[in-house]
C-alpha cells in the first residue's frame, strides 16, 4: 500500500461546495474538486486491510484499495483501468451513489470512512482529461442482435458490456434523448447532462445505435421486436409512483415528484414539453416523502425561490449514529441530510397526511396532516403507528409533491403484449443470477426486475444481465462478472 499509516495521518476530508446562498441561483453542480495533495491524502487513507469489506459492500464489486493505491502512486492510467473493469460509468456513482462501500469500509468501525465516492469521481474526470477514455468498438462483430429497452443506467451498462462483446446493440428509449433517470430524474445540479451525453456519444462511437421517441409496445409491438431480435434485455425502470389517495389528491398543485423533476430538466436543458408548467415560485412547497428524490423536490423548489419548503415522513426520524441493530458492515439506515435540505427546508418526522384542502377554484391550498407514534418491535423496526390526539393541523400549502417510491413497471403495452411473468411485487419475474424471463430469449434487468433501487444496482443488473444474453447468444462468455471466480466462466 502506498502509505501505510495514511488512515492515522490524515482525517477525512470532502472537496468544496459552492454555499447554500450562491448555489440556489443556478442549476450547476457545486462540489469542486481536490487538490492533488488533498486526493493524495485521502487515498492515503485506505487502510489495505486483511479483508476488505468495501468490494461486498458495492454492488459492483469494484476493487477499491487497488484503484485508492493507484491513485495515491499518481498512476491514472492503472487506477481508470481498475476502476472501469467493474464500473461502466463512474462518472455517474461518483456524483450520485450513497457509496454503500463507505459504510463498509473497516476504516469506518471507528473512523470516518476512506472518501471513495469522491476517488471514484476524480480518476474517471482525470482519465479524461487526460485522454484516457476513448471510444473501443469490437474487433469482431458475433452478427447476434440485442434490443435493449429503456437508457437508464441499467439499459446503458447491459447495451455497454453486450456491444464490448461483439453483439448489435440497439437501445429504444420513448423520451426525445437517452439516459432514462440520469437525464429527466436527477437534476442539474446532482448531475449535469453534458456527463451523460458525453458517455452516450462514446457509447454511440463503439456501435451503440439509440433510437428515441420510440415507444416499444406502442410504436414497435412486441412480435415486431421478438421476430427483429436475437434477444431482449427489459430495463425500463419502476416507473409507477406510489400514490396518495387522500381527500383532495384530484385538487390543482398536488402532484407526483416525477412529474415536478422531469419537467424541471426539461426546461433546463432548454426542450419543450406539452404538460402545464409547475412552478414553486412564491409558493409554500410540502414535499410527503423523506428520500432522495424528496430531497430533489426540496432542492429544485428552492432554486424556483419558493415562499417555503417543507418536507416529512411518515416513518419515525431515523437515528444519527449506528445502533445496535445497524452493526458494521451493514448499510445504515442513518438520518441523512442532503446539499439540497442544507439550503433551507422544514423536516419532520411521524406525519400524516390526511386531507389536501383546496379553494372554491379546485386549487390546492392546505394539508391536512397529524403526528402519530410508531410501535416498533425488538430490533427498531416500526411495526404500527396510530395519532397523536390533539396534533391535527393544516399546514399553508399551495403545491404538494408526492415523494414515496414507485410501485412497479408499466404493464400496459409492452409487458402484456410479451406476456412476461410478474413477481408478487408487480415486478417482471427473473431469477437473480439468470435474468431470464418466462418468454424465450427475453431478459430483464434493473428497477424493472427488482424493484426501486439505486443506480450502482441498477448498473450491476445491467451488466450482470448482459453476461447471461451473452451466454443465450454465443453459448460462453468472458464478459466481467462482480464474481470474480466466475469472471472467465464459460
Amino acid at each position: 500500500m502506498g502509505k501505510v499509516t495514511g488512515f492515522k495521518e490524515y482525517a477525512r476530508e470532502l472537496p468544496p461546495k459552492r454555499s447554500a446562498q450562491e448555489r440556489i441561483n443556478d442549476y450547476k453542480e457545486f462540489t469542486g474538486c481536490f487538490t492533488e495533495d488533498k486526493l493524495n491524502h485521502q487515498a492515503a487513507r485506505c487502510m489495505n486491510c486483511g479483508i476488505p469489506f468495501c468490494h461486498s459492500g458495492c454492488p459492483l464489486g469494484n476493487i477499491i484499495p487497488e484503484f485508492n493505491d493507484a491513485v495515491y502512486k499518481e498512476n491514472w492510467e492503472e487506477a481508470y483501468r481498475i476502476l472501469s473493469s467493474t464500473n461502466n460509468f463512474p462518472e455517474f456513482t461518483g456524483r450520485i451513489c450513497p457509496a454503500p462501500c463507505e459504510a463498509a469500509c473497516v476504516l469506518g468501525i471507528n473512523k470516518p470512512p476512506v472518501t471513495i465516492e469522491e476517488i471514484e469521481k476524480h480518476i474517471i474526470e482525470i482519465a479524461f482529461s487526460k485522454g484516457l477514455v476513448h471510444a473501443k468498438a469490437p474487433l469482431i462483430r458475433s452478427g447476434k442482435t440485442v434490443a435493449v429497452i429503456g437508457s437508464g443506467p441499467a439499459g446503458l451498462a447491459a447495451a455497454a458490456q453486450l456491444n464490448k462483446a461483439g453483439h448489435l446493440v440497439t437501445v429504444f428509449e420513448r423520451d426525445d434523448k437517452p439516459g432514462g433517470l440520469l437525464r429527466y430524474g436527477i437534476p442539474d445540479f446532482k448531475l449535469e447532462k453534458w456527463v451523460v451525453e458525453r458517455r452516450t456519444k462514446l457509447m454511440e462511437e463503439e456501435g451503440v445505435v439509440f433510437k428515441c421517441n420510440t415507444e416499444v409496445g406502442k410504436d414497435i409491438s412486441a412480435d415486431e421486436l421478438l421476430r427483429g431480435y436475437d434477444a431482449v434485455v427489459l430495463s425500463g425502470g419502476s416507473t409507477i409512483p406510489r400514490n396518495l389517495p387522500a381527500p383532495g389528491r384530484e385538487l390543482k398543485g398536488v402532484y407526483y415528484a416525477m412529474q415536478f423533476l422531469k419537467q424541471q430538466n426539461k426546461r433546463v436543458s432548454g426542450t419543450e414539453f406539452e404538460e402545464e408548467s409547475i412552478m414553486a415560485t412564491g409558493k409554500d412547497v410540502v414535499v410527503i416523502g423523506g428520500g432522495d428524490t424528496g430531497s430533489d423536490c426540496v432542492g429544485t423548489s428552492n432554486r424556483h425561490k419558493a415562499n417555503s419548503v417543507t418536507q416529512f415522513e411518515l416513518m419515525p426520524k431515523p437515528p444519527e449514529a449506528r445502533t445496535e441493530n445497524m452493526p458494521w458492515p451493514t448499510y445504515p439506515m442513518l438520518l441523512k441530510t442532503s446539499t439540497s435540505h442544507e439550503e433551507g427546508c422544514e423536516r419532520s418526522w411521524g406525519i400524516n397526511t390526511k386531507e389536501f384542502i383546496g379553494d372554491e377554484n379546485g386549487n390546492l391550498k392546505g394539508v391536512k396532516v397529524v403526528d402519530v407514534e410508531w410501535e416498533t418491535d425488538v430490533f427498531g423496526r416500526p411495526l404500527k403507528f396510530k395519532e397523536v390526539e390533539g396534533t391535527e393541523r393544516v399546514l399553508p400549502c399551495q403545491l404538494a409533491f408526492l415523494a414515496m417510491g414507485f410501485l412497479h413497471p408499466q404493464k400496459e403495452g409492452l409487458l402484456e403484449q410479451l406476456g412476461v411473468e410478474l413477481d408478487a411485487r408487480g415486478n417482471v419475474k427473473a431469477t437473480e443470477g439468470v435474468y431470464q424471463t418466462n418468454v424465450n430469449k427475453v431478459f430483464a434487468a434493473g428497477d424493472m426486475r427488482r424493484g426501486q433501487s439505486l443506480v450502482v444496482w441498477a448498473i450491476s443488473e445491467g451488466r450482470e444481465a448482459a453476461r447471461r444474453v451473452d451466454q443465450f447468444l454465443s453459448g460462453r462468455t468472458a464478459l466481467e462478472s462482480k464474481d470474480a471466480e466466475s469472471m472467465y466462466a464459460f
